[in-house]
């Protein structure tokens, strides 16, 4: 107990200190996030998923923490493995069927086939993937990543002590106390944001401990518990693919087109959009742990779903997509536009 409290809070300050030292490293090597005509600099990933790494691993090491679970050490390194992927991409911007491919990858070396079998396993790594680069989706709002995050987090680490599994609580809680530390800067107006390489390890790892939580228990059960706990980025996800294909844009293409954008464009600020995404992400993540608990029934899960599919079909209906204009043909030799004969 005293053990998670000192790595918690040592998570906290050290990911706030090295926040703000990262930042001048981040500018000079170009490492951006424009929002709003302003350029935030990329230093929370990297504190983050370094922080959060030491801190697990100094327990073990100096003694006062126990052994780290094979689980433990096999989510460290498939999520350093994804945080190196999302900084290559912070770089270079990779394609995102890259990103899903590479994140596949380490999902299934950390899924265990023995207590989920092979088919719900391999349902598993998709449901990581989704929740990966969804979550990366949500770095595009300040303070909202950060503070659906910490949520997410705690709901995980929740349901990792329920079970008995002392490892992925230490770090769960951990990866909270970090986030929460990074919100220090994230939040409106924004002097850092996570980037790809912190976005997508901190998605894989909460995506990876809450499996490890509900495996070899009911595949729809599971589901509706997995989702619970991240509605948002689910409703997030969903809302913008759907948006985009009904519109004829590129699915992958980014655009001002999340939960967020919409809520800014009905009046809401900054700081509104971010809170009240950030309580419905705990509203779904108590239904998830209440749920994962037995303390009620299969029939919340639903109400999560249904609540979730509500607010998309209803912030759907926000334009966001400015009109397009018409593609004109026009010849190399002369400006004017050519005219197409028919037949």
């Amino acid at each position: 107990m005293l053990y998670g409290i000192a790595a918690a809070a040592t998570a906290l300050l050290l990911t706030a200190l090295l926040t703000a030292l990262l930042r001048a490293p981040a500018r000079r090597l170009r490492l951006f996030d424009r929002r709003r005509q302003r350029e935030v600099p990329l230093s929370g990933g990297p504190a983050v998923v370094l922080v959060t790494g030491a801190v697990v691993g100094a327990g073990h090491w100096i003694g006062i923490a126990p052994p780290l679970d094979d689980e433990v050490l096999e989510l460290l390194v498939a999520g350093g493995v994804v945080a190196v992927l999302g900084f290559v991409d912070d770089v270079w911007r990779l394609r995102r069927r890259v990103l899903a491919v590479g994140t596949a990858v380490a999902a299934a070396c950390v899924v265990p086939y023995g207590e989920t079998g092979i088919g719900s396993g391999l349902l598993a790594v998709g449901w990581v993937v989704c929740a990966t680069l969804g979550f990366r989706g949500l770095d595009h709002a300040d303070g909202l990543a950060g503070a659906v995050g910490v949520v997410t987090a705690f709901g995980a680490g929740a349901c990792a002590a329920i079970e008995v599994m002392d490892g992925i609580a230490v770090l769960m809680s951990a990866l909270a106390a970090a986030m929460t530390g990074f919100l220090v800067h994230n939040w409106h107006p924004a002097r850092a944001a996570l980037g790809a390489s912190g976005s997508m390890s901190a998605g894989f790892v909460l995506a990876g401990g809450v499996v490890y939580a509900r495996a070899g228990q009911g595949l729809g059960e599971s589901a509706g518990v997995l989702f619970a706990l991240t509605a948002v980025v689910g409703a997030d996800a969903v809302l913008v693919l759907v948006a985009r294909r009904l519109d004829g844009r590129a699915v992958l293409r980014s655009g001002p087109d999340h939960l967020g954008h919409r809520l800014r464009r009905l009046g809401l600020t900054v700081h509104g959009a971010t809170l009240l995404l950030a309580f419905g992400a705990f509203s779904g993540v108590l239904v998830g742990v209440l749920a994962h608990a037995g303390w009620v029934g299969t029939d919340a899960l639903w109400w999560v779903a249904g609540v979730a599919l509500a607010v998309v079909l209803a912030l759907s209906r926000v334009r966001v997509y400015g009109p397009r204009s018409p593609r004109r043909l026009v010849s190399p030799q002369v400006s004017a536009p050519l005219r197409v004969r028919n037949g």
